[in-house]
């Protein structure tokens, strides 16, 4: 086991199949050692039907956690054995219901030492490890169903990528990335309006003359992100969170959450007490990263925009 000593936890995928082939190999000579014609990836269902009761193959599957095509071609695989029989379901003639044959009951009763002598070798080990597997392999999969290890490891890619991200103020040597990152996703989901093209083509003499900001997010020096905070004329909001884009190559690197912080960061330096904006709800990432960062739905209220159909503030501290 050197090799996964030193590649580590990357192998770990590796290293529990082999471990799971290695224990597949003892389990189909320890079927023959007790003269038993079985493979060991039959079991689960030979298990399931052992209790005496007639069952569907989508029912065998939702009890032992496998696919239905897994499942139907162990029943074939077994059929052919001799071990299950096949009839249509007298409740209901559109499906087959599979039971053990005689030959397969026959088995219920020779497989019975083997399952004691099992479960004592399975304890043998447990009695001299420091760890209890078993309860080990329950936790993971819990754990594993709260959030898959493919969410985690998307998780850590974002924190890590996350670091190289640098957000820093808009300059004028940045008018033509604000422009274009905000065209560039406006055109993808919507069309330009006249709005639009009166803060990207002067964004200082519509955004930041009047009182508002704008942030750049630089991917290793690249502008890859915009977000600009935008005076209203509003009794209700000082603010408007808007021309927000992250350049899709920029995605998953965790751009659109570090640039939304800083500008609500802004906004409550500036003694800003709601937050507000609009979007529209085909945005479903979006939507989700507002929420995530704390706004609510509002009433509908008057917008210059066609494509805005949501509007929503954030309750600054």
């Amino acid at each position: 086991m050197e090799f996964f000593d030193q590649i580590g936890k990357v192998a770990l995928g590796s290293r529990l199949r082999m471990l799971t082939e290695k224990i597949t190999e003892d389990s189909a000579q320890i079927y023959r050692l007790y003269n038993l014609d079985m493979q060991p990836k039959w079991f689960p269902v030979f298990y399931v039907l052992s209790k005496g009761e007639e069952k569907t193959i989508t029912a065998i599957a939702r009890e032992i956690g496998h696919s239905h095509p897994s499942v139907s071609k162990i029943i074939g695989e077994m059929s052919k054995a001799g071990y299950v029989t096949e009839k249509r379901d007298a409740a209901d003639g559109r499906r087959n219901v599979v039971s053990l044959s005689e030959t397969g009951n026959e088995l219920t009763t020779k497989i019975e030492d083997l399952y004691i002598d099992v479960a004592s070798g399975v304890d043998d080990i447990s009695s001299q490890a420091s760890h209890d597997l078993w309860k080990a392999i329950g936790e993971w999969e819990f754990l594993l169903e709260q959030k898959t290890l493919l969410r985690r490891v998307q998780e850590q890619k974002k924190i890590r990528e996350g670091v190289k991200v640098e957000i820093v103020n808009y300059s004028s040597k940045y008018q033509k990335a604000f422009r274009a990152l905000n065209v560039e996703w406006i055109s993808t989901y919507f069309k330009m309006e006249e709005n639009d093209y009166k803060s990207l083509d002067d964004p200082d003499g519509y955004i930041l003359s009047k009182g508002g900001y704008i942030l750049v997010a630089l991917y290793e020096g690249e502008p890859v992100g915009v977000c600009a905070l935008i005076k209203m004329d509003d009794p209700e909001y000082d603010f408007e969170l808007a021309k927000m884009a992250v350049s899709p190559k920029a995605q998953g690197k965790n751009v659109g959450w570090l640039l939304a912080q800083a500008i609500i960061k802004k906004a409550e330096e500036l003694g800003s007490k709601r937050l507000y904006l609009e979007s529209n709800t085909i945005l479903k990432p979006a939507i989700n990263l507002y929420h995530k960062l704390g706004f609510q739905k509002v009433a509908g209220r008057p917008t210059p925009y066609e494509r805005a159909n949501i509007q929503m503030e954030l309750i600054l501290k």
